[in-house]
């Protein structure tokens, strides 16, 4: 499917972007601290309010500018609540884990919303809520079940769409239902990252750019850290750098796995194709296993659309080829609009496919967060921190979803994900289509 590019396309960088001033300069990097925090995204200078709030004096160090990975690249979907279903997490983590993980979402998402509101952050926040959309009959019964458990075992709102009243929240024949969650939103993302960083030096906390963790050895009650901008010794450490952690973490490294996914922004288009093609305004997602999410930006004239082009990497334009052949297999009314940005980020997969706050070997951390950072990234961030400086609000039910290794990673690199693109493009993605296709 041909692609027509608008003129101001601008291939590799995320539409995102646009909206930022200029960075700062990074501050110099002090000789010690109390708490060193790796890693400005979300996670990160959540963290680092946190430990600052708690009396800790606090050190931000990151390998390139804040935020340049999945913290400004990502959908900007807001919310909160479990990947994975009651009785998958009840098999992995016990009945009683599987309990309180459903009954954090309410608190954590009321309490990323009240963050941007303490914080002044100007994010374009829209309550909009989001509707996950069901891609087989097999997916709305499955729906139909968690709307049940998601109301017996959490706060959590959430309501069942049939498929007859699907048209009121997006134009297609895609679906067989859908299951909306009225409380989560929109923001966007890179303004969200700005106004943390700002919140994070407004309090003082030194940020210092392009400081690469090369080393790090105990030293006597603390840890002596090596960084492309000089030694910092730290009594605690956190560790948030999620899918771009790299050396000398390794044993995170096995564990969290960089997924790629890619987002194509198409052109402005006309106020009533977008009221058309999606009257909701929602946030939307999908079952099916491409896990294809879009909505419309917050000035509300493009359509974001992002997916698993490849769990490979791909450059912008085969990624951006990918997408919209799907996009415009949802919608057939954009066959032939223009496209202005493709970009992709990188999410931070465990195996268990959920989250996890820890320790190892002395470095405390949150990452795993696998595709749901907006909301459980910061939150996450701050449990990390809590728990690095012996503060009892660093109780979480993600410090009892231990990270796993897998034997398919068994390096560094995440090689396997060549053969896992080759499975799903080949066989689950056509057994779906099938299934799609036999319940109309």
């Amino acid at each position: 499917m041909r692609i027509e590019w608008a003129r101001e396309a601008d291939l590799g960088t995320p539409y995102w972007w646009s909206a930022l001033s200029a960075p700062e300069a990074g501050e110099d990097l002090p000789d010690t601290c109390d708490v060193l925090v790796i890693g400005a995204g979300y996670a990160g200078l959540s963290a680092a309010l946190a430990a600052h709030e708690g009396g800790a004096r606090v050190v931000v160090v990151d390998a390139a500018e804040p935020g340049h990975g999945a913290s400004t690249r990502n959908g900007g979907m807001f919310g909160a609540h479990p990947r994975l279903g009651w009785g998958e997490l009840e098999a992995k983590f016990g009945a009683k884990v599987a309990d309180a993980l459903f009954a954090e979402a309410k608190p954590a998402l009321d309490w990323a919303k009240d963050l941007i509101s303490r914080e002044g952050i100007e994010c374009d926040f829209q309550n909009t809520g989001r509707v996950q959309l069901a891609y087989t009959p097999k997916h709305f019964a499955n729906q139909r079940r968690m709307a049940e458990v998601v109301s017996a075992k959490s706060e959590v709102k959430v309501r069942l769409i049939e498929r007859a009243d699907l048209g009121q929240e997006i134009t297609t024949e895609k679906y067989h239902g859908g299951l909306l969650f009225p409380e989560h939103g929109a923001i966007h993302p890179a303004k969200f990252h700005q106004g943390l960083l700002r919140a994070v030096r407004g309090r003082g906390v030194p940020v210092v750019t392009h400081a690469a963790v090369t080393a790090r050895e105990a030293e006597g009650a603390g840890y002596r850290v090596q960084t492309a901008k000089g030694v910092i010794r730290a009594a605690k450490v956190v560790l948030t750098t999620n899918g771009y952690t790299s050396r000398p973490f390794r044993w995170h490294m096995a564990r969290v796995f960089p997924l790629p996914s890619y987002i194509i922004a198409t052109e402005e288009l006309p106020s009533n194709l977008i009221g058309h093609i999606a009257p909701g305004r929602r946030m939307m997602v999908e079952t099916r296993a491409r896990h294809s999410y879009f909505r419309i930006s917050p000035d509300g004239r493009r359509v974001l659309f992002g997916g698993r082009a490849s769990m490979a990497e791909m450059g912008p334009e085969a990624a951006a080829a990918q997408l919209y052949k799907v996009m415009v297999g949802i919608w057939p009314d954009l066959a032939g609009v223009k496209l202005s940005h493709s970009w992709r980020g990188f999410t931070g997969y465990s195996f268990s496919h959920m989250p996890h706050v820890g320790h190892d070997e002395g470095v405390h951390y949150a990452m795993g967060f696998s595709g749901s950072g907006t909301v459980m990234a910061p939150w996450l961030g701050s449990k990390a921190a809590y728990q690095a400086i012996g503060d009892a609000r660093g109780a979480t039910a993600y410090s009892a979803t231990p990270l796993s290794r897998s034997w398919l990673h068994p390096g560094e690199r995440p090689h396997f994900l060549r053969a896992a693109n080759l499975w799903y493009r080949q066989v689950v993605d056509r057994v779906e289509d099938w299934q799609a296709g036999a319940g109309r």
